[in-house]
């Protein structure tokens, strides 16, 4: 799937959370506007199935979820997680993420990545900063993404990942980390932050 620059991490979070099927379903019925009944014959169900597949992924689309926060609050929690990653602090890095936060990472079978997400606050920090450990010379550098301050994993000016995070309350609830090169041009707003 190419992302768009408008598609927010609220979107793609919603996008994860749905199985193969159901966003296959969603896309190309809502998107494509292709009948259930092709539909059907890609994803091997019935017809009906299809159309419910469809049903619950849109359910999952208009599910209420937590307030956006302001934007100071976002920098101010993603500049700790930067900051606890550059430093390598294993208890600054778990203060800054939620208890259940999900980290998930695509490497597109090319570049190493953990095959399944990764829940709760101390696995996914020890995940981190052992990534980091194993790559002492990529730096992680702010980014401006489409939803405020993300980061950019940064080695001799070449950017090699991008961290897309969710932050909800005071926290980080989702970690996206994008290291598939094929998809590294088309992450949304990749431009340089200002100091």
């Amino acid at each position: 799937m190419v992302v768009d620059e408008s598609v927010s991490t609220a979107l793609l979070v919603v996008l994860e959370s749905m199985t193969p099927a159901e966003r296959v379903a969603l896309v190309l019925h809502d998107v494509f506007a292709m009948p259930y009944a092709e539909i059907a014959e890609v994803v091997g169900r019935s017809t009906d199935a299809t159309r419910q597949l469809a049903s619950s992924a849109r359910r999952r689309v208009r599910a209420p979820r937590r307030r956006p926060v302001d934007q100071a609050t976002h920098t101010r929690v993603v500049t700790a997680f930067t900051e606890a990653c550059r430093m390598g602090n294993l208890e600054a890095l778990v203060a800054s993420l939620d208890p259940t936060v999900t980290l998930r990472s695509d490497g597109g079978g090319v570049v190493r990545a953990a095959l399944n997400p990764i829940t709760g606050a101390s696995k996914a920090a020890r995940f981190l900063l052992g990534v980091l450990a194993k790559q002492p010379d990529v730096r992680p550098v702010p980014r401006l993404t489409e939803d405020g301050p993300g980061i950019a994993l940064v080695r001799d000016g070449a950017v090699t990942g991008v961290v897309n995070l969710l932050v909800e309350g005071d926290r980080i609830t989702h970690v996206w980390i994008q290291w598939n090169p094929a998809k590294l041009t088309r992450w949304p707003g990749l431009r340089t932050s200002h100091p």
